[in-house]
């Protein structure tokens, strides 16, 4: 499944488009202010260097915050403790759970990239796909780290202090929760994202690059909301309802933080643009 991937916009941030490119807003409320940054968690060597926005609102920050701890969930604890749990450990493996048409497209699609069934067999269908979903990435070129592992590296060569909007074992529970009780759609969901790739990447790459978060909401969310809702609402609308209150807090301090979230997390009218935007927050697309 495409996690970076990822309904039209309220009129008020349809407005807020200015013809600068890049998916950053300075937020204010009152003298407080903070910057939000819409990333994609992997990219091409040819999107770097990234938009200038990016640099702008880093430099003008005290602290960068992220979806969760990027140092954390690049270790290797993190990642056998991700394996762990988003496996089955009763001997259950994946063509158990789903109905036959979903279980020979998958195996079709693994047969066509020359994969084992073995090496996901045991997987949860998150993991799957989320598994997949890279390796298809890397195969279109995208082989480069994303603009939140850039600018972790970045604040902490800087000694910029940096926070994170959850914590790393709650992505896993996320990422757990997904499709639970209902295997085979969150699996041919997958499947289906993940073959639409190289017609949608484009399209989702040049939207976020010119922070057209109205072509995101169509390109990544409109069909996505509409037939899966249930992943719809775990993996964007309740993450989006737990960070909501973080940033409130963020503009009632002193400091000016850069918080940088999946750009689908900011489209769409369950977007936090749009949140903000309805609760009087002043927007400026820098």
């Amino acid at each position: 499944m495409s996690f970076i991937k990822k309904c039209g916009l309220t009129l008020f941030a349809a407005a807020a488009f200015q013809s600068q490119a890049a998916s950053v807003w300075k937020v204010a409320s009152g003298n407080q202010t903070l910057f939000l940054g819409g990333t994609i968690h992997i990219l091409s060597p040819d999107d770097y260097p990234l938009p200038a926005a990016y640099d702008q609102a880093y430099n003008a920050s005290d602290k960068v915050v992220f979806e969760t701890d990027i140092s954390a969930i690049n270790s290797r604890e993190f990642q056998q403790k991700l394996i762990n749990q988003l496996s089955y450990r009763d001997g259950t493996t994946i063509d158990q759970v789903l109905q036959p048409e979903t279980y020979q497209a998958l195996t079709h699609f693994l047969e066509a990239r020359h994969i084992p069934f073995s090496k996901i067999a045991p997987l949860k269908p998150s993991l799957i796909a989320m598994t997949l979903s890279v390796m298809e990435l890397q195969s279109l070129g995208f082989t480069s780290e994303g603009v939140d592992q850039y600018y972790a590296a970045k604040a902490t060569i800087d000694h910029k202090p940096q926070g994170w909007l959850e914590a790393p074992q709650d992505q896993i529970d996320v990422l757990e929760s997904l499709g639970e009780g209902d295997e085979n759609e969150m699996m041919a969901y997958s499947l289906q994202d993940i073959e639409d790739m190289p017609n949608t990447v484009d399209t989702l790459r040049q939207s976020w690059r010119d922070g057209n978060m109205v072509a995101m909401a169509e390109a990544t969310i409109t069909e996505f909301k509409q037939d899966y809702p249930d992943i719809y609402q775990a993996l964007l609308v309740e993450r989006n309802n737990l960070w909501m209150p973080q940033i409130e807090t963020m503009l009632k301090d002193d400091s000016t933080e850069f918080i940088m979230v999946g750009a689908m997390h900011l489209a769409g009218p369950d977007g936090i643009l749009a949140r903000l935007a309805a609760r009087g927050y002043q927007i400026e697309k820098l």
